[in-house]
């Protein structure tokens, strides 16, 4: 293959992907009314749990419960962003929510809500150590939110035996 054919090649699979990824964005968006949509919350719950992992409590229905109350308050922070941010957010939640996104942006396979832990963690993995800065960025955005919204909350620490803040 020539140099020019493989160039061509690669800017039209991005432009694709580009407009693909715009036009899901806008049937199906991240975010709705400054909170997670369905599709956002599917992304965002499989993310909990592989960035959680061995933090979330073992039993399966408390488990449930922390990831629910987990999104309400990731839904609550997201409502305070800047309007920018959001828009943002809510166009990377829907390109990762839809399956050639998922599998463009993050190589994930298998949809969010049936992939193992392991999966969802090497494909974070895969984002966090890309040469690409827009994967890096996308992997820390995804690791951060989940990070501030599970920890902010003072039921949280005590499976972790923190204590909490000391009285000044």
């Amino acid at each position: 293959m020539q140099r020019r054919t493989l160039l061509k090649l690669g800017i039209g699979a991005a432009v694709t992907l580009a407009l693909a990824g715009g036009g899901v964005a806008l049937i199906r968006p991240g975010l709705r009314s400054a909170q997670l949509s369905d599709a956002g919350r599917e992304v965002m719950r499989a993310v909990a749990r592989a960035v959680l992992d061995g933090v979330l409590p073992a039993d399966a229905a408390a488990r449930e419960q922390a990831l629910e109350a987990h999104l309400q308050r990731l839904d609550a922070a997201i409502s305070a962003f800047p309007s920018a941010t959001r828009a943002e957010l809510s166009q990377l939640l829907a390109l990762l929510a839809s399956a050639p996104g998922r599998v463009a942006l993050a190589g994930l396979s298998t949809a969010w809500p049936q992939a193992s832990v392991e999966a969802v963690q090497q494909a974070l993995q895969g984002l966090r150590v890309s040469r690409l800065t827009l994967k890096q960025q996308a992997y820390h955005a995804l690791r951060d939110l989940s990070n501030a919204a599970y920890f902010s909350d003072a039921s949280a620490w005590a499976h972790l035996r923190y204590p909490g803040p000391s009285d000044i």
